[in-house]
């Protein structure tokens, strides 16, 4: 049924992190209701409005980091591309910050 999928370790991971953050988000809206609130964010946003917007900035900064790879080992004349650890990494960095800030 996945045959089409490659699954390495960082993509399990990557999907594996989403499944759980949909569910933890489902509990904590049942038991505690969400309002609007303004953040950095131009419009006021619900705790589902930021998850979506920072898996979307997620998803794009990981898009621009294996966009890059090759050229980032270029500039920093590195011996192989950098990991995609370090995208993970940003990227729930990313997450958190809207989660928290946004």
């Amino acid at each position: 049924m996945f045959d089409w999928m490659v699954w390495t370790t960082p993509v399990a991971v990557f999907f594996s992190g989403i499944a759980l953050l949909l569910i933890g988000m489902t509990v904590w809206e049942l038991k505690s209701p969400t309002t609007l609130r303004k953040g950095f964010l131009p419009l006021k946003t619900t705790r589902g409005d930021r998850l979506f917007i920072g898996l979307l900035a997620a998803a794009y900064l990981n898009l621009a980091f294996v966009g890059l790879a090759g050229r980032m080992a270029e500039w920093l004349a590195l011996q192989s591309e950098p990991s995609v650890w370090f995208s993970f990494a940003a990227s729930v960095a990313l997450l958190v910050l809207i989660m928290r800030k946004g």
